[in-house]
């Protein structure tokens, strides 16, 4: 998994950089995590912006490694959290910088950040339903309201940008070849602001935040194992990895 970045003035670009959907594997996870840990302990570091090089932000996780070693989804699990748990505790602001797709563990990335801004061809789903798995919702409903989270978890339909700027999701949406100028006009801005008073700020709006995202999503993980343990979780896998339809035996 390809992690990079660069720091000027204040500001860290982190990029992910994994071809052709950046989609990691479990030890990626724990390389996004290491980097914002890394990253939000540097005090030259004011703000940070995920962005990602390719047709898409992030297309969730590496359900070829999982089709082939279901055991895997414990080490995946614990990777996911760490990288959205590192996000989200990043000492300085992190804004999101999304085009293309924007799915499963994508949705968890973004959701995870302080503020999201968006190419007006970007989309966000949760298709776990349909690779036999669950996770992210915790990180959608910072998003969107509840009955619109519920609809994209139990569909697996993804909504456009547009959509998702509506809903007040985004703080930003426009052509994809402004979308960091777009984010350097937020990061910047930041930056300019006291160092003190900037970390300050960001530890006050995560301790006073109602929901507590990492709890929740670790609860949200253990439905997610459960899953896994079923046929019917290794069947969406294969299927997905197949490019065929899923084939469910009903043995409730």
């Amino acid at each position: 998994m390809a992690v990079t970045f660069s720091i000027k003035q204040g500001v860290a670009e982190v990029f992910l950089d994994h071809p052709p959907v950046n989609a990691p594997d479990s030890g990626g996870w724990r390389k996004i995590a290491d980097t914002f840990t890394s990253l939000g302990q540097n005090e030259e570091v004011r703000c940070l912006i995920l962005a990602a090089r390719g047709k898409g932000f992030c297309a969730g996780v590496d359900i070829k490694e999982l089709a082939a070693d279901a055991s895997r989804i414990t080490q995946v699990n614990a990777g996911c959290w760490a990288a959205f748990a590192a996000i989200h505790d990043c000492p300085v602001p992190v804004i999101a910088a999304c085009h293309g797709y924007v799915l499963g563990g994508g949705v968890g990335l973004a959701g995870s950040c302080d503020i999201i801004l968006a190419a007006d061809d970007a989309s966000f789903g949760l298709p776990e339903i349909d690779r036999g798995a669950l996770g992210a919702a915790s990180h959608l409903m910072r998003m969107f309201p509840i009955q619109k989270v519920r609809k994209m978890l139990f569909t697996g339909e993804p909504i456009a940008a547009a959509e998702a700027y509506r809903l007040g999701a985004l703080e930003w949406i426009g052509p994809r070849d402004e979308l960091m100028a777009a984010a350097h006009r937020i990061s910047d801005s930041i930056a300019s602001k006291s160092p003190k008073a900037m970390r300050l700020a960001k530890e006050c709006m995560n301790d006073i935040e109602l929901l507590d995202i990492k709890t929740s999503y670790r609860y949200e993980q253990g439905f997610t194992l459960e899953l896994y343990t079923s046929p019917d979780s290794q069947e969406a896998r294969d299927a997905f990895v197949k490019k065929r339809d899923a084939r469910y035996e009903d043995k409730r």
